[in-house]
């Protein structure tokens, strides 16, 4: 490990807020209203899902389905990703962005020791941060640069040599296949 890197428990909060695979949603909500966070690690013997607000909205409210009947396991998202506590903070981040994530338990040896989330590297390393976001943005696909560029190859619908393929929903097509796509 070089010297600099900040580590993953440095960085993360310790105790997480938990709650068994049995608990209702409804408790666990009010679990995490009354302590102010957004999210449950849901525990057996070993962390084995995450619940979030999103996930109780999503899966759970917009449903129409009763908190008081739903249990964490039927919501969670599992498997869970998580990460050692001596990994870098810039491997959380790059973990985070590859997931889709923004909270990432903190796991050692099987055993729940913490959780860093967005935020609380944001607070230790606002460049990661920024840096996390310049990843994000060289990943995205800028659709609008793609369907404006012409390309040479064979056309992904009829094999045809061409010059002049287009990209149409991330395939190269020709324009004989462009227009028989327009009609159809």
């Amino acid at each position: 490990m070089s010297k600099g890197n900040v580590l993953v428990r440095e960085a993360m909060k310790m105790n997480p807020l938990t709650v068994k695979p049995q608990t209702s949603v409804e408790e666990a909500a009010k679990l995490m209203r009354d302590n102010g966070i957004g999210n449950c690690i849901v525990v057996s013997i070993k962390p084995i899902g995450i619940i979030t607000e999103s996930d109780i909205i999503k899966k759970v409210v917009a449903e129409n389905r009763s908190a008081r009947d739903v249990k964490v396991e039927e919501i969670m998202s599992s498997p869970i990703i998580v990460i050692d506590p001596l990994s870098p903070l810039e491997e959380a981040m790059k973990t985070m962005g590859k997931c889709n994530i923004r909270r990432l338990p903190v796991v050692d040896k099987d055993k729940l020791i913490g959780i860093v989330t967005h935020k609380d590297i944001s607070k230790i390393s606002p460049i990661l941060h920024e840096i996390s976001r310049e990843w994000y943005d060289i990943s995205k696909v800028d659709k609008v640069y793609l369907e404006g560029r012409v390309f040479s190859g064979k056309c992904e619908d009829c094999g045809t040599l061409s010059t002049n393929l287009k990209n149409i929903d991330g395939r190269l097509i020709c324009e004989d296949c462009k227009d028989a796509l327009e009609y159809e």
